[in-house]
């Protein structure tokens, strides 16, 4: 990948984002003691008849940019998007998620000076915002128990905990750890956190680091919101991790590298938080573009994986088997939109939302439960640098 990518920190998110058959499959072995109890696998939801909300993150200082977050409506059953509204003016949300409740939205005000915000989608009430501690974070999620949020700076590399009250309004923050080792991995200037999120049995969060070529395992304390460090995960040297899925089952997960354009199967121990990075294997791309996974996202049940490719502007399907073991590739799908940032399935699997970047676009696909097949829904919705979309 270009090395002026990683000039001038964490525009280089920007800088990606604004340029205009059957593989090998890979297995890992599971983990030396697995748990006695894994983590239960979900029941596919029913889809609600209606319209459900579509929360549309973007980024608002670039030409053609949004305003801030939007909410549209889709419907369940055949997909069609409509009736885009603003939420909230928030600078830069370029990654939204919704509180376990429902009743708090929040999102990343990715900037230099970065912050996360909490907004009320009932009425549009933002309920104020908090500095993350470091610059461009790039990605949120709450903790299960719903009392902390968890972000991302990719700029300056380090992660940040929040607590969160009973309002769903954001409190001062409680740790902030810097990724300071590993050295960056090659064409890298310093470390980047790109995601940072809770493994499924709720013991341990995760923070995948592309500069340092490192998924961190740490242990929350739940009662203060603190951090420590428990284990390191490293890809080969330049791969670039970017996000991490995990499979229903709680012990095997997915890791999309960014910089080298390669997939890998993840083994996870819930008793001591220990990831192991197996293998790379192809990310499907085929085309003549440079290309960048981007995320994973695997079906309620877990028979099937699907991944974003921005360059190659498609999404790659794997079937998962040996219980989460492997991965095979199974086709590519084009997305019909330009530069796929982010993935999201509707809550009962059967819809697949791609937020498209640099066409403005968002895709949407109906997902055959049976087989993982792939089928356009209707033409894809207009979003200005729509970067994420998330379905409830």
């Amino acid at each position: 990948m270009d090395n002026r990518m990683d000039q001038g920190g964490w525009s280089r998110r920007r800088f990606v984002g604004a340029m205009a058959g059957t593989a090998a499959v890979v297995t890992v072995p599971a983990p030396a003691a697995p748990p006695p109890d894994p983590a239960p696998v979900p029941h596919r939801r029913k889809a609600e008849p209606g319209p459900r909300p579509l929360y549309l993150g973007t980024y608002t200082s670039v030409e053609g940019g949004g305003k801030g977050v939007t909410v549209a409506q889709y419907d369940p059953v055949t997909g069609a998007v409509t009736d885009a509204q603003p939420l909230a003016e928030i600078p830069d949300p370029s990654y939204v998620t919704v509180h376990p409740d429902g009743h708090t939205l929040y999102a990343v005000d990715e900037r230099e000076d970065g912050a996360v915000t909490a907004v009320r989608p009932a009425d549009g009430q933002v309920l104020g915002s908090r500095s993350t501690g470091g610059s461009g974070p790039c990605h949120l999620s709450v903790h299960p128990g719903g009392r902390w949020l968890l972000s991302a700076n990719y700029g300056s590399g380090s992660v940040a905990v929040h607590p969160v009250d009973a309002s769903g309004a954001l409190g001062e923050r409680t740790a902030l750890v810097t990724h300071s080792s590993p050295a960056p991995g090659p064409g890298q200037q310093g470390p980047h956190a790109h995601q940072f999120i809770t493994s499924p049995d709720g013991g341990h969060v995760l923070s995948v680091d592309l500069g340092t070529d490192t998924v961190y395992t740490y242990r929350l304390d739940t009662e203060h919101g603190t951090l420590t460090e428990v284990s390191q995960a490293h890809t080969r040297p330049g791969a670039g991790p970017r996000h991490l899925t995990f499979h229903p089952n709680g012990r095997y997960a997915y890791l999309a590298n960014e910089v080298d354009d390669t997939v890998a199967v993840c083994a996870y121990d819930p008793a001591t938080g220990r990831l192991t990075i197996g293998e790379p294997q192809s990310s499907g791309a085929t085309g003549d573009a440079t290309n960048y996974p981007a995320q994973f996202v695997v079906t309620p049940g877990g028979d099937f994986a699907f991944l974003a490719n921005r360059g190659d502007n498609s999404i790659a399907r794997y079937a998962v088997e040996e219980d989460g073991a492997r991965l095979r590739l199974l086709d590519t799908v084009p997305v019909d939109g330009d530069f796929p940032r982010q993935l999201a399935l509707a809550p009962d699997g059967r819809l697949l939302f791609t937020a498209n970047q640099r066409s403005g676009t968002v895709s949407v696909f109906h997902v055959d439960t049976g087989t993982g097949a792939l089928s356009r829904a209707g033409e894809p919705f207009a979003s200005p640098v729509s970067v994420c979309a998330v379905p409830l």
